[in-house]
């Protein structure tokens, strides 16, 4: 699996939970920066990290492309999620050739799990006040 000739910048959206990640992404050295600071700086655990880089591994694409990442919303995990996806999105504009791989891995579904709404007469989204018999 070759990939194609990359296009200057490939520009990505991708969610999870409340976590938006816009990245732009070109061919480089492999360097990943999240809201203008360095990667390991931004995500101290290293879950978190391996994580955000399963699509280079996936993909045999470990430093070879560079990724500008604009995150906003979530939490840390919901954040690298996001990143993940839209990293995985841009290879696939990169070449068609990443389809099966990412695909078999599970890096190109979205997961749609979000928090769910508070009712009203409810202490959360389902819990209900406690009944008292006397």
């Amino acid at each position: 699996m070759s990939p194609a000739r990359a296009p200057k910048k490939i520009l990505v959206v991708g969610k999870r939970k409340t976590a938006i990640a816009r990245i732009f992404m070109n061919t480089g050295s492999g360097k990943i920066l999240v809201n203008e600071k360095d990667f390991p700086a931004y995500f101290g655990r290293e879950a978190l990290r391996f994580v955000v880089g399963q699509p280079f591994d996936v993909t045999g694409t470990v430093g070879k492309y560079d990724v500008d990442a604009k995150i906003v919303g979530g939490g840390p995990a919901g954040q690298a999620d996001a990143l993940k996806y839209a990293i995985s999105k841009a290879l696939l504009k990169v070449s068609p050739d990443f389809r099966k791989p990412l695909k078999i891995a599970g890096l190109l579904t979205r997961d749609a799990r979000i928090v769910e709404r508070k009712k009203y007469g409810r202490r959360g989204a389902r819990r209900r006040s406690q009944y008292s018999k006397r």
